[in-house]
């Protein structure tokens, strides 16, 4: 359950580009990039009512995989960081600078369509 004056969005996995590990050519990652940060700006404009343009937020990150695997999560949200700008460019938040990462959880479900679903809450006062 989302709190109120919350805004949630759910986006697929990032890409192997957008890993912090990956070793892949400067265009394929900036491709990668651009296209994940539209998609999360999108996603963002369409959950939001009014332009809120929040300077202080919290971000909760639930991973959601169909498989039971280690993963490391210092690298799931470094893959988040296009995500986190996309939300900018959306107008929801003023600057990522603002924004405090909640721990997040990872849920398997088998059969699931794996995605990371983002939980935006405004702050009073920045952290």
């Amino acid at each position: 359950m989302k709190p109120r004056n919350a805004v949630s969005i759910a986006l697929p996995i990032p890409p192997v580009a957008l890993r912090p590990n990956a070793r892949v050519h400067y265009h394929a990652r900036g491709r990668a990039v651009k296209q994940y940060r539209g998609l999360a700006r999108v996603l963002a404009r369409s959950a939001m009512t009014g332009t809120p343009r929040w300077t202080a937020a919290t971000v909760g990150a639930t991973w959601y995989f169909p498989t039971q695997r280690r993963r490391d999560r210092d690298n799931l949200l470094a893959s988040l960081k296009a995500a986190f700008d996309g939300l900018v460019d959306a107008g929801l938040l003023a600057d990522d600078s603002g924004l405090q990462h909640l721990p997040h959880k990872t849920i398997v479900e088998r059969g699931c369509e794996p995605r990371v679903v983002l939980t935006i809450t405004p702050q009073e006062t920045a952290p």
